[in-house]
This record gives C-alpha cells, structure tokens and sequence, in this order.
C-alpha cells in the first residue's frame, strides 16, 4: 500500500520541502501545510478538510497517529520541532515549539500548548485547556508532573524517532463473502476490511481504520461515522453500531453494541460485552468495562467509564452536527479518491 495525497474542494497539501518519509498508508489530504524535513510514519492520517493543518518545520508523526480539525471553527496548528509519537491524536488545537507528545496521548479542541512540553504516553489534554511551557505532563487529564531538565525535550524526541516504524504490514483484506456495504458507503483506500462487514446508506469508514469481524459481523448504521485509525476487532458476536452515531479517532472497539445518536470520544476503548444505549456520549480516552451498560442520554468519562452529566440538547445537538459533516466529508471523499483510481 503507497501513501495517499488528495486535495479537498479543490485544495492540494502543500510542502516546505518533499518529506524525508512517509510511510505505507499515511494519508495527507486537503488543506495540510507541513514544513521541511517532515516525517510521517505509516497509517498516519493528517485531515484538512473542513479547516486547516498546518506543522512547521522537522516534524515527526508517528505511526497511527491522527492530525484532524474542528469543522469551521478551530484549525490544527502545530510549531516547528514537535514529535508525536505512535496512535496519538492531535485535534483542532495548537501546539507551540519544541514539543514531544508520547505514545497514545490525545489533545482536544482549543486546547494551547506552550513552547518546551513533553507529554508523557497515554496523556490526555481535554478541550479549551492551557498547558504552560517547560513542564513534563502526564496524566489523564495531563498534569505536570515536574519541571524539565536541560536537553530533555530534544532526548525525549530522539528516543521517539529511534523507535519509528518506518513500515507495517501491507495487507489489505477484502471484506468476507457475504459482506453488505451499501454503494452510498465511503470505505477510504487505506482502510482494512477482514470478515464480514454490513455497512447501511451514507455510512463511513475512515482512513487506516482496521475493521477485523473474527467470528461475527461488523454493522455499520446508515449516517454512522467511524472516524480515522479506530480499530474495530471481534472475537464473539460482533459489533454493532446503530444509525447517526459517530466514532471518533483512534479508537478501540471490541465485541459490544453502541446504540443511535451515540458518540464515542476519541481515543477511548470500548471493552467485551458494552451496552452503549441511544444518546449516550462517552469521552475521550475513556474506559468501559466489559459487560457494563452506558444509560441512554448520559455523558460518561474516565477509566472505569463513569456516569458524569445529562447529555442534554446542547450536546445532543452537537452529535447530529458531526455526523451532519461526516455525511458531507464522506461523499467529497469518496468523488476525490474516484478521481484518483481514474488517473
């Protein structure tokens, strides 16, 4: 599998300089704007398209790794010499100079990083919040945990790019015979399909996203979204999901069941056996338990995934409107990567 470049409404990704790699299956698409010396490692998605990515000069995305943006509303801003590290996500925020974001640490939307940060693995920085510079951060959500040393970021960034992947493996499955994925269905190029996978009118599957039904079938709702590098995997009866639900990036999907106008946040793990009833809005990096039931109409967060709030309208709201944009991104992609296979 090569690497994908696409333009969006007519817009082409832009380079300081050719990148010094990109690996299989990394996806550069729309209105990205990177720096010289850029490292992208495969299966990384950087998306613009309903505003901008841009990233300065050397720097280094890991395997996996989601850049994403919020619809019209915040760009994705990165600095010069930032490093982010394997299946970590950084969305609709800014991220200052000389920073090292670890292994699976997610950052939200209108969050601002200052200059000199690191990002401890499996850090999460949750929307709006501002994380001040010369501090080591962990935690979810990311707390500093203690002041930087001299040469730390630059250490802690070659100890990320000496562990890269350059390649993984290439296979591309095709889903199992009796698979049913509707014509209106958006499967990105770069997306894995093994067994046996139902997939409803105007439903989508993202970029590097790996959807592996074992045993059982994985059942996509019509207008249901299932967002970039999310890996779905069963083992028993399958998944799931129902009409306008959306999955954010980089998710963790197991055998379970996820109900209508439902949104799993990015980064978050759905365990064996979850319930996850109508209008229910799991956040990000959040943990089910197996078994555990998600009441419909109620915000749950933390490891173990815990009952916080009332969805409420305004949140309620928020869920159609992403899936409303999904719909849209869908069919824009979809008629660009046809344009391609025509070329």
């Amino acid at each position: 599998m090569k690497n994908l470049i696409l333009p969006y409404h007519g817009i082409s990704p832009r380079f300081g300089s050719a990148p010094v790699h990109a690996g299989a299956g990394a996806a550069i698409l729309g209105r990205v704007k990177l720096g010289r010396n850029a490292w992208i490692g495969p299966f990384a998605v950087l998306r613009a398209d309903g505003h901008d990515v841009t990233a300065g000069d050397d720097f280094h995305c890991g395997a996996r790794t989601t850049l994403h943006i919020a619809h019209e509303v915040f760009a994705c801003i990165v600095g010069d010499r930032v490093t982010v590290g394997e299946n970590a996500c950084v969305h609709a925020c800014t991220i200052g100079n000389d920073v090292v974001i670890g292994d699976n640490t997610v950052i939200l939307d209108g969050a601002v990083v200052a200059d000199n940060v690191a990002f401890e693995a499996h850090s999460t920085v949750f929307p709006g919040k501002k994380i001040d510079g010369g501090f080591l951060y962990a935690g979810s959500p990311a707390k500093p945990v203690r002041p930087l040393e001299p040469g730390e970021v630059a250490k802690r960034r070659d100890a990320i790019v000496r562990a890269s992947r350059k390649d993984m493996p290439k296979a591309a499955p095709a889903p199992a015979p009796g698979s049913d994925i509707d014509p209106s269905v958006f499967v990105a190029s770069t997306a894995s399909l093994r067994g046996r996978i139902v997939a409803a009118p105007s439903a989508s599957i993202w970029f590097s996203n790996v959807f592996d039904a074992g045993p059982g079938v994985i059942r996509i709702g019509e207008r249901s979204n299932v967002q970039d590098n999310t890996v779905i995997r069963c083992s028993g009866a399958g998944v799931t999901i129902a009409p306008n639900s959306t999955v954010g990036h980089n998710v963790t999907i197991h055998d379970c069941t996820i109900g209508s106008g439902s949104l799993i946040g990015i980064g978050s793990i759905v365990a064996p056996g979850t319930i996850v009833e109508d209008r229910v809005l799991l956040a990000a990096s959040a943990r089910t338990e197996p078994g555990q039931v998600l009441e419909s109409g109620w915000l749950y967060a933390g490891t173990p995934a815990k009952k916080l709030a009332p969805i409420g309208e305004e949140r309620s709201a928020m869920i159609a409107m992403i899936v409303d944009h999904y719909c849209a991104y869908a069919k824009d992609f979809k008629a660009e990567e046809a344009a391609l296979a025509q070329v």
